[in-house]
C-alpha cells in the first residue's frame, strides 16, 4: 500500500524540527494580503482565525492519528488510497494537485503586490503585473528544475527572512493599534452566517500545509506522540501570529486604505516606523512569498509521482530526471498555472478581486482531501490491523469533518461548480490509466499451473 518505501536508518526528525516544518509550511504569502482581504469584518475576521485555527487542531490531530497508523509517504493522497481504494485515491490525488496549482498564483500575486509597493514605477501596471507573477512562477521551477537540494536550500534561507519582521510587528506593533478601528464586530452588513461562510475559506488558506508534520512520519522520532504535539504546537504559533498580525494592521491602517492595499504589512510598518521598515517588510515577504513557491512547486511535482507509482497517474509523471526531479510532473503544473493566471487576468477587476478567486478554487480543492481524511482514521486502522473491526469515529473526527465542509460551503459557489468540474475532468483521465493498466495485464502470460 505505501507510495515510497520507508527507509530503516535512524529517525532524526524530534518535535523541534516537526514543529518549525508545520509553522514555516503554514505562514505564508495566504497571510500576507489577508488584511486586506479581512479588512471589511472588523471583530468577526479576528473571531474567525481564532474558531479556524481550533478546527484546523482538529484536522491536525486526525493526520497524525493516520500517519502514526501508516507512516508512509503521499499524505493525503496515500491516506485516502489506502481507507477508500484507489478511485478515491486518485481522485484525492487529482484534487490536492489542483490545490496546488491554483494555489502558486495566489502566493504570486502576493510576491507580485509587495514588489510593486517597493518599486514604485511598477505600481498600477496590470500587464507588469502578470508578467511579475508568471516570472516568480517559473523562476522557482527553473530552481526547482536543478534539483531537490537546490530547492530545499532556497526555501530554508526563505523562511528564515520572514521570521524577525513578522514577529516584531506582530507583538511590538500592538503599541501602535488604534483599538478603536476594532470597535465594531461585523462592519460589512452581511449576515452572520454569510460573513463567516465567507471568511472561512480565507482564513482557511492560510492553514494548508498543517498536515505538514504528518508528511516525513518514517523519518520522525516516536511518531505517536511527537506528531500530535508539533501539530498542535505549530497550529498554536502560526494562529498566534495570525490573530495578533491581523489585529495590528487593521488597527494601525485606515480601513479606506487598507482595503484595497496590495501590501498591507509594509503599509502598516510604515505608519509605525517609517519607510525604512515598509521596505524591510516588502523584501521579506518577497523573499518568503519566492520560498512558499518554490516549496508548492516543489510538492506539485511529488503528488502525481507518487500516484504514477501506484498506477494511478501516467507514467510519465513517475520518472526522475538525471537530477532526480519529477520534471514532467513540475513544468505540466506549472503550465497549468500559467493558464490560470492568464485566464483570470483579462476577467479579475483587481488585485484583491484575482486573490479571492484563487484562494477559493485552492481551498475547495484542498478541503475536499482534509474532508476525506477527516473520518479515514476507523478504516485505515481496520487495514493496516489486517480486517479487524472498524473502530468508532471519534468527537475529534466529527468536528474536522464538519469544519472541512463548512469551509467547502463558504468558499461560494463559483470556486464549488469550478472545483467540481476540474474534479470531474479527473475521471477521463483515471479511465485511460485503468485500461492501460488492463491491457498490459493482457499482454503478460498467465503463469503455468
Amino acid at each position: 500500500m505505501s507510495t515510497t518505501p520507508q527507509k530503516t536508518e535512524a529517525k532524526s526528525l524530534g518535535l523541534a524540527a516537526c514543529t518549525a516544518l508545520v509553522v514555516g509550511n503554514m505562514v505564508g504569502s495566504g497571510f500576507y494580503l489577508s488584511p486586506s482581504a479581512l479588512a471589511p469584518y472588523g471583530q468577526l475576521a479576528i473571531l474567525a482565525w481564532i474558531v479556524m485555527g481550533g478546527g484546523a487542531v482538529c484536522l491536525g490531530l486526525t493526520f497524525a492519528r493516520l500517519a502514526h497508523l501508516a507512516p508512509v509517504t503521499g499524505g493525503p493522497y496515500a491516506f485516502t488510497r489506502l481507507a477508500y481504494g484507489d478511485f478515491a485515491g486518485f481522485l484525492i490525488a487529482w484534487g490536492y494537485w489542483i490545490s496546488i496549482c491554483a494555489s502558486l498564483p495566489a502566493i504570486a500575486v502576493a510576491f507580485t503586490g509587495y514588489l510593486t509597493n517597493m518599486v514604485s514605477v511598477l505600481h498600477g501596471s496590470r500587464p507588469i503585473a502578470v508578467v511579475l507573477t508568471l516570472g516568480a512562477i517559473w523562476m522557482v521551477v527553473l530552481v526547482n528544475l536543478r534539483g531537490v537540494k537546490e530547492a530545499a536550500l532556497f526555501t530554508t534561507v526563505a523562511t528564515f527572512a520572514k521570521l524577525v519582521p513578522f514577529g516584531a510587528i506582530s507583538i511590538l506593533g500592538l503599541l501602535y493599534v488604534r483599538w478603536e478601528r476594532l470597535s465594531t464586530f461585523n462592519p460589512s452588513g452581511e449576515p452572520l452566517l454569510a460573513a463567516s461562510a465567507a471568511l472561512a475559506p480565507l482564513t482557511m488558506f492560510a492553514f494548508l500545509g498543517l498536515e505538514s508534520a504528518t508528511v516525513p512520519a518514517g523519518e520522525v522520532q516516536q511518531p505517536e506522540r511527537t506528531i500530535p504535539r508539533a501539530t498542535i504546537l505549530g497550529i498554536t504559533i502560526a494562529g498566534l501570529v495570525y490573530v495578533l498580525g491581523t489585529v495590528v494592521v487593521m488597527g494601525v491602517v485606515p480601513p479606506e486604505g487598507l482595503a484595497t492595499s496590495a501590501a498591507p504589512f509594509s503599509d502598516a510598518a510604515g505608519l509605525m516606523w517609517g519607510g525604512w521598515a515598509a521596505g524591510v517588510v516588502s523584501l521579506a515577504v518577497i523573499i518568503s512569498s519566492l520560498g512558499s513557491l518554490n516549496g508548492w512547486t516543489l510538492l506539485m511535482g511529488q503528488v502525481p509521482m507518487a500516484a504514477a507509482r501506484d498506477g494511478l497517474f501516467p507514467a510519465a509523471f513517475g520518472r526522475l530526471s538525471s537530477r532526480g526531479v519529477p520534471t514532467v510532473g513540475i513544468v505540466t503544473s506549472a503550465i497549468l498555472t500559467t493558464v490560470l493566471v492568464l485566464a483570470q487576468a483579462s476577467g479579475a477587476p483587481g488585485l484583491i478581486s484575482f486573490y479571492h478567486l484563487v484562494v477559493n478554487l485552492s481551498t475547495m480543492a484542498a478541503v475536499i482531501p482534509y474532508a476525506f481524511c477527516a473520518l479515514a482514521g476507523g478504516l485505515v486502522a481496520a487495514r493496516v490491523a489486517g480486517g479487524t473491526p472498524v473502530p468508532g469515529i471519534s468527537a475529534v473526527e466529527i468536528v474536522a469533518f464538519a469544519f472541512s465542509i463548512f469551509t467547502l460551503y463558504g468558499c461560494g459557489p463559483e470556486p464549488v461548480l469550478f472545483g467540481l468540474l476540474l474534479l470531474l475532468l479527473g475521471i477521463p483521465v483515471y479511465v485511460w490509466q485503468q485500461r492501460q493498466q488492463l491491457l498490459l495485464a493482457a499482454a503478460v502470460p498467465p503463469r503455468a499451473l
